[in-house]
């Protein structure tokens, strides 16, 4: 995909917006399998042990189970999508991107945050993107009801710049991902395969932006907070160090799992040990001390692994 996001809302060649996924988007009707009930697949695929791999086949303790074949869903359901903003032609741009990858469907559409937790709570998505800024109910507080309603739909925020101080309350309100609305067409699809996996995404601009907007705001310099962060993973073990450093690249806990060779629940118990260690409450939380400490590892590339 070539351009940004912006771009392909905008300026799209005529007849590629508005080109529906399967699956309804009109928000009254959705497909019949629904998030609820899907029995996990035990283990991970050996060939996706190196987090290269085209194929892999397992569950995170906290995400839904897809196998994937170069981007494909094979043998499983795929991830259930809800998009909601108040623009229609950005609904349709964020559309026609999430549908370009076979393994992401978009079952319902909303125009505010009242109705995007209607919907979810109808739908049951594994995640619901929002804009921040929506009538009725904002993204904000739509994330939180969410979390509240149907804690299995995970919340990835839409932002443009100049809403850093809604990026942050986000944080604390159950958003799990952070992207830009000017960032890449791949990154919007990374961003919901990331966080249907169960990891928190920070696109690196949305990072960059929340670091300089808490110096900006009195919470100490760059340079006194870069410091700060580092003195703080720095009184991590080893190991946690290497699981913070995925977290903020937005790996999921399988992933992590197949990086550094061992169960699960090994790598559940070391981000709980991150997160209370760190002090935060939630993986957006750690990831930004992540990139603030510069100790984000490479993110996962391509399909979800």
């Amino acid at each position: 995909m070539d351009g940004t996001v912006d771009e392909l809302m905008f300026g799209t060649p005529e007849g590629a917006l508005g080109r529906p996924a399967d699956g309804a988007v009109d928000g009254t009707a959705g497909p019949a399998a629904d998030s609820a009930g899907t029995e996990p697949v035990d283990g991970a695929a050996d060939a996706a042990s190196d987090g290269t791999a085209g194929a892999t086949a397992g569950a995170t303790s906290d995400g839904p189970v897809v196998r994937l074949v170069d981007g494909a869903g094979v043998g499983a359901r795929r991830v259930r999508v809800l998009i909601a903003d108040d623009e229609p032609m950005v609904r349709a741009g964020v559309r026609a991107i999430l549908g370009t990858a076979d393994d992401l469907e978009i079952v319902a559409e909303a125009g505010d945050g009242r109705e995007a937790v209607e919907l979810v709570r109808r739908h049951r998505p594994d995640v619901a993107v929002l804009d921040i800024r929506m009538p009725e109910v904002n993204g904000i507080e739509a994330a939180a009801r969410i979390r509240d309603a149907v804690p299995g739909t995970k919340a990835v925020m839409l932002t443009t710049f100049g809403e850093d101080d809604y990026i942050l309350q986000a944080l604390g309100r159950g958003a799990s991902g952070f992207l830009i609305k000017s960032g890449e067409p791949e990154e919007l699809v990374t961003g919901v395969r990331a966080v249907a996996d169960g990891a928190a995404y920070l696109s690196p601009k949305v990072a960059a932006r929340v670091v300089a907007h808490l110096a900006a705001s009195g919470a100490g310099t760059v340079a006194g907070r870069r410091t700060s962060a580092r003195e703080r993973v720095e009184a991590l073990t080893v190991r946690e160090r290497e699981v913070l450093s995925y977290l903020g690249a937005g790996f999921s806990n399988g992933q992590i799992a197949r990086r550094l060779r061992v169960v699960e629940g090994t790598v559940k118990a070391h981000v709980s040990s991150v997160l209370a260690r760190l002090g935060v409450d939630n993986r957006a939380a750690a990831a930004v001390v992540a990139h603030e400490a510069g100790v984000v590892s490479p993110g996962p590339a391509g399909p979800r692994q």
